[in-house]
């Protein structure tokens, strides 16, 4: 399973995200702020002010929001502990990397996932040298990072998240392809997803109340606002925090045991 690395901790990092991402005005967001300038809930030590109440203060793409880690990867490794307040002269690089190292955390995420399970052993070789190529270029210096060609690692490392969906979704009771698809609202409560591909699938706002997607395939699956209220998501593969986060959820939603349930659930 994903390690502790892979998980963000917000006590490890410089609010990296509350300064280096843009906020547009919408629904997620209260005000429009612009890359690199800090959000104006935030404290000198780094907290939110409005931590416990983001929703309510109209801050949802807060608390949807998941670096895998990568916040304090640049933090504490990349630039080894210095801060961009007292070392002003790294903002510019510290910023640019957070999205970066997002990315390949995200393929790490995957990886680690994918290794994880006992039905991509044939793959398993393939999978080790991948998560250590990554592992090896998010180790490095703000140069390194920068220097990454993010579009070429998630192009070498998706064969492997196919093949992944493919031998875990193989077998009885694999659904149609629905790569992609428009379920925008769908009403699918009940619904049997078990295996079913849903990479890349537009499900905001579906009604998912009870639905079975054990074994579905959910990379890149747009789950904002989705009800998942009784859902089952045991062995759903490539779902992430992100995807939880955004949706909602009840405490009969069952969940992956290396996700965590959202508080505002």
């Amino acid at each position: 399973m994903p390690d502790r690395t892979l998980t963000a901790d917000c006590t490890s990092c410089f609010a990296l995200c509350c300064v280096a991402l843009t906020f547009t005005r919408s629904a997620d967001f209260a005000i429009d702020k612009p890359a690199g300038e800090p959000c104006p809930n935030l404290l000198a030590d780094f907290r939110c002010g409005i931590h416990d109440r983001l929703r309510p203060k109209g801050f949802a793409g807060c608390t949807g929001y998941d670096c895998f880690g990568a916040g304090q990867q640049v933090s504490q490794v990349t630039f080894a502990g210095r801060d961009w307040r007292e070392a002003p002269e790294t903002r510019a690089k510290m910023f640019a990397a957070l999205p970066a190292m997002r990315l390949l955390h995200e393929l790490l995420w995957y990886l680690t996932e994918a290794r994880s399970l006992a039905e991509t052993g044939e793959i398993h070789a393939e999978l080790d040298a991948a998560i250590a190529e990554i592992e090896q270029v998010s180790a490095g210096d703000a140069d390194t990072v920068l220097a990454v060609d993010v579009d070429a690692q998630r192009s070498r490392v998706n064969p492997l998240l196919v093949r992944t969906s493919e031998l875990v979704r193989a077998g009885a009771g694999r659904k149609k392809d629905r790569r992609g698809a428009d379920l925008m609202g769908a009403k699918l409560r009940g619904a049997d997803l078990r295996r079913a591909n849903l990479r890349g699938a537009y499900l905001i706002a579906a009604d998912l109340r009870g639905a079975d997607l054990r074994q579905a395939d959910l990379i890149g699956a747009d789950l904002r606002d989705a009800d998942l209220r009784g859902a089952d998501l045991t062995g759903s593969i490539f779902l992430t925090q992100s995807h939880v986060n955004a949706a909602r959820g009840d405490r009969e939603t069952k969940l992956p045991p290396r996700l965590a349930r959202p508080s505002h659930w």
